[in-house]
């Protein structure tokens, strides 16, 4: 079935709902794509109630009810089969209501979003266009590339109005400072979280509160290029959205914080944003300093567990998926990346291929995961477990094992 096919069959389903369950993913992606659909519900007169979730299992899914799953689900192959599915992994699932960019033969990795595919079924439910923007959030929250259907829901954002491309520094925050200081994505090593030396730069740089962009640039990459990749030095700087409907007009800031807000424990204002309202906006940016922060400590102090693998432990489970993208990906690696770090009752695996690097992650955490009595899952390369805290060794053990060195 193609991508439109799936959707304007969900988008049927959907509009004939009169309440939907919806839970989604806890990132940017997935808070994204359940409030692209809750805007489309409320528009046609539906009701709904939405819970962000870090993760979901067959058994976390209300019965009784009609449930809509966004960013997760696809991996289950034990989904009752009126369940509905918005994602982007690879698909287990054989549902009726599964839109899936795998399933038309679309890459999931690269070229659609689980708020992609979302906006897709929410422009069949109605003139939706205005949504755009949101799907944003799953192309930069994801690291994905504008092209294919990214493309097109961009360019129809800007050919509407929706979205305006600027050029400019690509690295979220209210000013200077903060982005400098915060920057995670990508991961700047001597500025990230040296508040004094970013400062110190920024002085050098700022005469009467004008910025010389190309001395700022300069200092950046001096600073940064002894230990950052190449792929890090490329992301500093390029191509920025304006989102005119949104409550933070930057959508590299807004993706930022909605990201933040939901790794955090914090979804619900995370997805607020998305629904447009301003209550929570100042809160939210107090989640996301404090969240990036710890995502920094996390960096700074992984201890690297194994000299032939890349394996490294951080103290916080809840950053393991932020520390793998910047480990793998803005620092120099030859190999994959895997962080693990204890979250509450178990442990929390992330998984990285950087650039130039392809291994199949999302059948290696799934395997071992499983075979941890735990599980996993994800993208070709970008895919993470969960496993119980008597069985961290073991996976570790196994991980050890099943890569090659």
């Amino acid at each position: 079935m193609s991508l439109d096919a799936a959707a304007a069959s969900l988008a049927d389903h959907l509009l004939e709902q009169e309440f939907v369950e919806v839970l989604a993913h806890h990132d940017a992606d997935g808070i994204a794509a359940a409030s692209i659909l809750c805007h489309a519900m409320f528009r046609a007169g539906g009701r709904f109630r939405l819970r962000i979730r870090s993760s979901i299992t067959t058994a976390d899914v209300p019965r009784n009810s009609s449930v809509l799953l966004c960013d997760f689900g696809s991996a289950l192959p034990d989904l009752p089969d009126d369940v509905m599915v918005v994602d982007h992994h690879l698909p287990h699932f054989e549902g009726d209501y599964h839109v899936n960019p795998r399933l038309a033969g679309i890459d999931g990795d690269r070229n659609l979003s689980a708020a992609g595919a979302a906006y897709f079924v929410a422009r069949r439910m109605g003139d939706n266009r205005d949504l755009a923007g949101l799907a944003l959030l799953g192309i930069l929250g994801d690291r994905q590339e504008l092209e294919g259907p990214n493309r097109d829901i961009s360019n129809e954002g800007i050919a509407n109005g929706f979205i305006t491309p600027r050029r400019g520094l690509r690295l979220p925050g209210r000013g200077l400072v903060e982005q400098l200081a915060l920057a995670v994505n990508p991961y700047l090593p001597g500025l990230s979280g040296e508040r004094d030396a970013v400062r110190a730069l920024v002085t050098q740089v700022t005469d009467e509160d004008d910025v010389d962009c190309e001395s700022l640039l300069s200092r950046i990459v001096l600073a940064a290029a002894p230990e950052a990749s190449l792929s890090a030095i490329y992301g500093i700087w390029g191509t920025t959205y304006n989102l005119g409907r949104e409550v933070i007009d930057e959508a590299a800031n807004l993706a930022a914080v909605v990201d933040a807000c939901g790794k955090a424990g914090s979804g619900d204002i995370g997805a607020s944003l998305c629904l447009r309202s301003t209550y929570g906006l100042q809160e939210a940016w107090e989640i996301t300093i404090r969240y990036r922060q710890a995502v920094i400590t996390g960096i700074h102090g992984a201890r690297r567990l194994d000299d032939r693998i890349a394996l490294f432990e951080v103290t916080d489970g809840s950053v393991t998926s932020d520390v793998a993208d910047a480990l793998a990906n803005d620092l120099v690696q030859d190999g994959p990346v895997f962080v693990i770090g204890q979250r509450g009752d178990h442990y929390s695996v992330s998984a990285r291929c950087p650039p130039g690097v392809d291994l199949d992650l999302e059948a290696l955490m799934r395997t071992i995961a499983e075979t941890c009595g735990g599980r996993g899952g994800g993208h070709h390369r970008r895919a993470g477990a969960l496993v119980g805290i008597d069985q961290v060794d073991r996976f570790r053990q196994e991980l050890l094992e099943a890569v090659p060195a």
